[in-house]
């Protein structure tokens, strides 16, 4: 009888755990990221009563006797499943879809989780909302240096692109054929020197007998000439490459037909220096910075994580968790990379938790309990009658 009540006691603590867990799971029912948790029983050691014997000639064998001694608490399992996706149109929330967790750094710790709820701090640092430091690769230039030593992720908002020089210019359109001979065509276009100063390239197009002189200056220095022979079939055929002030212009898509104006010089390859406007985030993880000069480039990438063993990772709150000795070390990767999982910008992560299967759990624990204090009110009935023996 006394077995009985300590395996009914047994059973009320297992089951009360499986309430705790069950009313976590549904506290964090809207908690981004959260992976629910349950709960597993098994038996706890058996008494022996009598012992397995031999089958002989004579008598068959008998099995063993035993009494168990309760219920206890194997484990609590997370389930890392996927939870549905949340749209919140916030350029710095970030959801992984897959496998994998965003890696944190709070001092000298590293901690890993799924929510991906970040904000940008004073310093322009990617941030957790207690305060843990997205980590990942910073560009340099433009590059990225995929799979070195992890940093901070950051994004300052004085970050500059630089002015690029023009080189290369290009014009397309036409120029009439009527033109009366001496007449002129002039296009002037923007273009940039290598510290990002502003220069003028001029193209004056002056008709001939026999088709087109192309004289061409930046900022009125020396000017750089050429001929366009005038086709029967309206197109024009350059004497030979054009080249002024280091910048090469391509005349390849003018044409010469009569009735129309419409040459221009359609683009160039130059830039002054930019300031930055905005950022996306792609799928891989990266943080693409546009800028005032019209450039973008890549900023930064995200980081993911991984381990040998997920379920083994030690919750630490605020979403996090870190490693174990039954977790295996983190592995570093990028977005994209196998195992990874990918980043979805602008979206975060729900909880995973099923409220119709907790609710289930939430009366097959109260059912249990309450079958295990009947089992404590039941022994103790029958000590009383015991007791009552005497009188």
């Amino acid at each position: 009888m006394l077995r009985s009540l300590y395996s009914g006691i047994s059973g009320l603590r297992a089951h009360q755990t499986m309430l705790d867990t069950t009313g976590n799971n549904i506290a964090n029912v809207n908690t981004s990221g959260f992976k629910s948790s349950s709960v597993q029983f098994q038996d706890t050691l058996s008494q022996m009563t009598q012992g397995a014997t031999t089958p002989g000639d004579n008598a068959g064998g008998r099995n063993p006797a035993q009494v168990g001694l309760g219920v206890q608490v194997a484990g609590i399992s997370t389930n890392f499943g996927q939870g549905s996706s949340q749209s919140t149109g916030r350029a710095s929330d970030m959801m992984i879809a897959g496998e994998g967790f965003f890696a944190t750094r709070s001092g000298n710790a590293t901690s890993l989780t799924r929510a991906g709820a970040f904000e940008f701090d004073a310093n322009g640092r990617l941030t957790s909302p207690d305060g843990g430091i997205v980590q990942g690769w910073m560009a340099q230039g433009g590059q990225l240096a995929t799979g070195g030593a992890l940093t901070d992720i950051a994004l300052p908002r004085d970050l500059v692109a630089p002015a690029t020089a023009t080189n290369a210019a290009a014009l397309a359109g036409n120029l009439p054929k009527e033109t009366a001979v001496g007449d002129s065509v002039v296009q002037d276009k923007e273009v940039f020197a290598a510290d990002g100063t502003s220069r003028t390239l001029a193209m004056t197009f002056t008709r001939t007998a026999g088709g087109w002189n192309v004289a061409a200056d930046v900022d009125g220095g020396a000017p750089s000439n050429i001929t366009l022979t005038q086709n029967a079939n309206g197109t024009l055929t350059p004497s030979g490459p054009l080249n002024v002030g280091g910048i090469a212009v391509d005349l390849s898509q003018v044409t010469g037909f009569a009735g129309l104006k419409t040459v221009s010089i359609s683009e160039q390859n130059g830039r002054s220096a930019g300031t930055l406007e905005s950022y996306t985030l792609g799928s891989d993880g990266t943080l693409t910075g546009t800028f005032s000069n019209g450039a973008q480039q890549a900023i930064a990438q995200i980081a993911l994580a991984t381990v040998a063993n997920p379920a083994g990772l030690q919750k630490t709150g605020g979403s996090g968790y870190t490693v174990t000795a039954n977790s295996g070390a983190i592995e570093y990767g990028a977005p994209g990379d196998p195992g990874m999982g990918t980043i979805s910008g602008g979206m975060l992560e729900m909880s995973n938790v099923d409220l119709s299967q907790e609710f289930t759990n939430l009366i097959v624990a109260q059912r249990g309990f309450q079958a295990n204090a009947r089992i404590i009110t039941t022994s103790d009935e029958v000590l009383q009658e015991l007791a009552n023996l005497k009188r």
